[in-house]
């Protein structure tokens, strides 16, 4: 078992995973009970704190551990290859780092941060920020990422006896490019501070570090390969031009050297390329300074809106204009809120609720607030604002139906919702 576990495999990295998190979390569980309203061991059966640290083992593992594992397991196949002990290109492993790190650190700036996908003119709304990438330009960055990803695995993939030098030197500079791109949008979305919850942006370092020791890796085994295998060049060497070309390419010591080389006017074929398909000579700088709130944005982006995540007050200013038809700007505990006709019915609704039935309001209170709060965080697209405006417009009615039966100035009481009082949506 003890051999198995310290083989480099993906198996083992996946165990090696889900035993530190269990550990973290059997840690924590005790500490929490000890605590007087603590959590843990004490306050628990054991079935049940057993099937908790099961389950939750397996988050702790996927998401916050095994990122910080296979970094560990990375940095080591990189040393391994630097020594020439590496018998394995262990392209599994690169994939995993590649493929599933990308799609970790997008959820983590989509999810943990709220970031969009809105350009810096775009008003947001509370804790939202903008796009790191200018939209306009964002081809020309993921064309840079697919021709870095297509220089590795032609390198890794293909047989070294079918690689002409000039083509391994071109693919290596194409991951050249692809490390650059990665840093940079490292140090855009990395801001440094490390304090209270930016703590988990330490993680946003995990992928950078990873794929620069790919690439390394990869051009380190490919120069290994190329010492170790000879070439017949008898008809090279009979040609001068092509016997000095030679000697320049076959010293595979200096390939990474001449791949810094050759990266520069593999960029200008690269944009050279976009400019066909509309893009601009500069997108490669514009990709990251037409941005706000990051580290290389140039412009200044509007402030948000701010409004609480009220299942109304969500419809109201997340939908299509068109549709939820905004009629002003209302305060709403202090900040203001976007406001439209629905949100004002139904918040005069339950005035009257409150004045003629206290008990009832409070009972329709207590639903509105277990099920509005949840169902109003799904609310992420000005389609699903629109859906649920259009649903709730029989309530709307049966709203307004009752404010007119029960009011001697319906309309006044409609009218004066959200102006610092009593904005109970």
């Amino acid at each position: 078992m003890k051999k198995y576990l310290f083989r480099i495999s993906l198996i083992s990295s996946m165990v090696i995973s889900y035993i530190i998190a269990t550990i973290l979390l059997v840690m924590y569980q005790l500490a929490e009970s000890l605590r007087p309203y603590g959590y843990g061991l004490g306050r628990i059966s054991l079935p049940e704190f057993t099937l908790t640290s099961i389950v939750w083992s397996f988050f702790v593992s996927l998401i916050f551990v095994y990122p910080i594992v296979l970094m560990g397991y990375h940095i080591v196949l990189l040393y391994l290859e630097a020594n020439k002990k590496l018998l394995k290109p262990f392209i599994r492993f690169d994939q995993v780092a590649i493929w599933y790190g990308l799609i970790l650190e997008f959820l983590y700036l989509t999810e943990g941060k709220y970031v969009t996908g809105a350009d810096w003119s775009v008003q947001l709304k509370n804790l939202e920020i903008h796009t790191p990438i200018f939209s306009e330009a964002a081809p020309t960055i993921i064309f840079i990422f697919v021709i870095g990803i297509a220089g590795y695995l032609y390198l890794r993939v293909r047989p070294l006896k079918k690689i002409p030098p000039l083509m391994a030197i071109i693919s290596m500079s194409a991951m050249y490019l692809w490390v650059i791109e990665v840093l940079v949008f490292t140090v855009q979305v990395f801001k440094g501070d490390l304090s209270g919850d930016n703590l988990l942006d330490v993680y946003l370092l995990v992928y950078p570090v990873c794929i620069i020791c790919i690439v390394a890796r990869t051009v380190i085994s490919k120069v290994h390969e190329w010492q170790e295998y000879e070439m017949e060049r008898t008809k090279i060497q009979s040609n001068p031009l092509l016997n000095f070309a030679d000697k320049i390419l076959s010293n595979s010591k200096l390939w990474p050297i001449y791949a810094i080389v050759f990266m520069f006017p593999l960029l200008g074929i690269i944009i050279g390329i976009l400019l066909l398909f509309g893009q601009a000579p500069d997108s490669v700088i514009k990709a990251w300074t037409e941005t706000a709130d990051w580290t290389f944005s140039l412009k200044e982006a509007p402030q948000n809106i701010e409004y609480d995540e009220h299942y109304l007050c969500t419809v109201a200013a997340g939908g299509h204009k068109k549709i939820v038809k905004p009629v002003r700007k209302g305060i709403r505990h202090g900040h203001e809120v976007i406001v439209n006709r629905q949100l004002c019915i139904a918040n005069a609704f339950e005035q009257i609720l409150e004045e003629k039935t206290p008990r009832f309001h409070k009972l329709v209170r207590g639903v509105y607030d277990r099920y509005g709060f949840p169902v109003a965080r799904l609310i992420k697209s000005k389609w699903i604002a629109d859906i649920i405006y259009i649903l709730m417009k029989p309530l709307e009615w049966i709203f307004l139906m009752v404010i007119y039966m029960s009011d001697v100035h319906p309309e006044n009481r409609i009218a004066t919702q959200y102006m610092g009082k009593n904005d109970l949506y």
